[in-house]
């Protein structure tokens, strides 16, 4: 009875267990699956498939950065009629799914892939990541040169220009170097006939890029009328590589 006793009391004397530890390693298990959690993205697929139909809407001048710019364009597509329009939108949203689970936030400057629509205009689309405070915006393109041989991916960033691109073009810089990075990892090859070969392009004459006021880039992810960059394009495992890269890149970024 005796050691009965004992054993109660030294059972009552011990400390409640704690759950502190696991608690610990359930949360460090749900920020490692969701490393993006409060960071807001901004994508941007550029043009809209039914601009063409809106000849006169997508024409009007709007502020650009210091100067007017039409509002849009129709945007370019590989020879076989796979619209700019079209790769754009299903990259990003693409791109959107995965960075939604790993817990971002992400805004679209478009909702839709319609031939009935057409815009936002590029003074919306530079703006759109200002109102919501993003951690930053990329704008998803496909190029359309015809030179021979033609071919790869480049990056645009806003340059140093007052008052309108000063406080972010360092970031963007950065951004683009990330970008550019991430898609050199997927296999994506660097454009062999602009931006002087190494992938990055530096440009001032962009209101998508310069009316912004977070770190923005726009990725042209290859060139529509090279045939092999055309069926990356057109394929969905060629348009999921660019898809994992652009997450990559954004990962880096905020990082």
């Amino acid at each position: 009875m005796r050691a009965l006793g004992l054993l109660l009391a030294v059972l009552l004397l011990a400390p409640a267990p704690s759950y502190a530890g696991r608690a610990d390693v359930t949360g460090a298990a749900a920020r490692a699956a969701t490393p993006l959690a409060g960071r807001v993205v901004v994508l941007d697929p550029g043009h809209q498939l039914g601009n063409h139909n809106f000849p006169r809407k997508i024409s009007r001048q709007v502020p650009a950065g210091g100067f007017k710019k039409d509002c849009n364009t129709t945007g370019t597509a590989t020879n076989g009629g796979y619209p700019e329009a079209t790769l754009a939108w299903r990259v990003t949203r693409l791109l959107q799914a995965r960075l939604e689970r790993l817990g971002a936030q992400v805004r679209l400057t478009r909702g839709s892939n319609r031939q009935d629509r057409w815009g936002p205009c590029v003074d919306e689309r530079g703006r759109a990541g200002n109102r919501v405070g993003a951690d930053l915006k990329i704008s998803v393109h496909g190029d359309g040169s015809y030179a021979v041989g033609a071919h790869g991916f480049h990056v645009i960033a806003p340059t140093d220009r007052r008052p309108w691109t000063h406080d972010i073009y360092r970031s963007s810089k950065r951004l683009a170097v990330d970008t550019r990075a991430a898609l050199r990892r997927r296999g994506v090859p660097v454009a062999n006939y602009i931006a002087g070969g190494d992938g990055l392009d530096f440009r001032a004459d962009l209101g998508t890029l310069n009316l912004s006021d977070v770190p923005t880039v726009m990725v042209e992810l290859g060139n529509m009328r090279n045939r092999r960059d055309a069926h990356r394009m057109t394929t969905p495992a060629g348009r999921a590589t660019y898809a994992r890269a652009l997450t990559g890149a954004v990962r880096a970024f905020l990082r």
